[in-house]
């Protein structure tokens, strides 16, 4: 049985939930900051801002001079949750594997299987369309697809109003004149390396065999060759089914609060969720470090990601600052739990600054490369030193365990 997945996207959310409740914002340039924040930045946009040149997380000052009759309005978290939560009231009836965003407007619906009770998946979408616009005021664009990915680009291709329907078989037709930007997870790096070989749209990749795209793009290249052909199998997950996050945990042999250890073991276990985070073609939005001491206390401290990476050197950043956060006490520690949540597509933004892209460019073909010899010749063939000092603290490699918890 084919599959139909829908895509509900309210374009705008956090815009469109305000003029939802004030009518008088609609066709005004609306921008949603924190306006007493001396270095605020934008939180979200109309389309009308959005023309005028202001983007998400520009400086509210230059937004200002961009658009100076632009409504500045604060953001109400609260009130994004709210029309979150009743988003997914409207689609709960109609399938039980519904798959919501961050309150921000998405919502992926499993209507495979539904026809004898629903209608065609198209008729539901139609259907759902109504009855939020009708209930709530918001008017999301919709799609059909066969899977999450090409749901997604087809939802941004009809921004911001319209619907698109995509049928089985018809994926890499659909994908094929689009700019390789427009696909979920490409990343930035991929896009100037493909740009080097004047590659920029999906029919040009896809004319290139997977041996091809190993050469220059390494544990990349699978990924890249299903994702211009619309293969996408990962599931919609079940509403109430947890979020995916990547987990790793360490029991020391010997309780120890030697911090040589701790940042060795911290980076081994970064390791292990990158390379896990890769596999899945996704990055982490967020990182958590628990600690448990020796006297049966706990510590849990968590670090954004910005922007979301699998790079382990990137990683290890924000796990060291979670880390810190979260050493204390002098008690010796016991064990250490890393957590990598709010897994997303790998973001195609390409850095602002060229020394920054360039740094990150290196970075990432690093770790490809030693993705690369890892897969050929063990994960031990390639030893980064910070891990190898942890042997003088005792360090227990059997204890070591990758919990997968999406």
């Amino acid at each position: 049985m084919d599959r139909s997945v829908i895509h509900l996207n309210v374009a705008d959310f956090a815009v469109a939930v305000e003029r939802a409740i004030d009518r008088r914002l609609a066709g005004r340039p609306v921008v949603v900051a924190p306006p007493g924040a001396g270095r605020a930045a934008v939180y979200d946009m109309s389309e009308e801002a959005y023309r005028a040149g202001i983007r998400k997380g520009m400086a509210l000052a230059r937004a200002a001079r961009l658009c100076r009759d632009a409504c500045v309005l604060p953001p109400r978290p609260e009130r994004y949750a709210q029309a979150m939560h009743a988003l997914l009231q409207r689609a709960l009836p109609y399938s039980p594997r519904i798959e919501a965003g961050d309150d921000d407007g998405h919502l992926f619906i499993d209507a495979t299987g539904t026809g004898r009770l629903f209608g065609r998946p198209v008729d539901l979408a139609v259907r759902l369309y109504r009855e939020i616009r009708a209930s709530l005021g918001l008017a999301p664009v919709w799609s059909v697809a066969p899977n999450k990915l090409v749901a997604k680009v087809a939802t941004r291709l009809v921004k911001p109003e319209g619907e698109c329907i995509v049928t089985a078989g018809e994926e890499q037709a659909f994908l094929a004149p689009l700019g390789l930007g427009l696909i979920p997870g490409i990343e930035g790096d991929d896009l100037i390396r493909l740009r080097e070989f004047n590659l920029t749209r999906a029919q040009e990749v896809a004319a290139l065999d997977l041996e091809d795209l190993r050469v220059p793009f390494g544990s990349r290249a699978m990924f890249l060759y299903e994702a211009v052909r619309g293969i996408d199998p990962s599931p919609v997950r079940a509403v109430g089914e947890k979020p995916a996050a990547v987990a790793a945990g360490h029991v020391f042999a010997t309780d120890t609060n030697d911090a040589g250890a701790l940042l060795a073991v911290l980076y081994r276990l970064v390791e292990h969720a990158g390379h896990e985070l890769r596999r899945r073609r996704r990055a982490a939005q967020r990182v958590a470090v628990t600690l448990d001491y020796s006297d049966g206390g706990r510590c849990v401290r968590q670090a954004a990601v910005r922007p979301a990476t699998a790079n382990d050197w990137t990683l290890f950043d924000p796990a060291r600052q979670a880390l810190l956060r979260a050493w204390t006490r002098r008690v010796r520690v016991r064990h250490l739990r890393l957590v990598c949540d709010r897994l997303v597509f790998p973001p195609a933004q390409l850095a602002l600054f060229g020394e920054e892209r360039r740094h990150t460019q290196k970075r990432d073909r690093l770790i490809g490369a030693v993705d690369a010899v890892r897969h050929r010749f063990g994960r031990d063939a390639v030893t980064i030193g910070r891990t190898t000092c942890a042997a003088s603290a005792a360090v227990r490699p059997k204890a070591e365990t990758m919990l997968d918890t999406g």
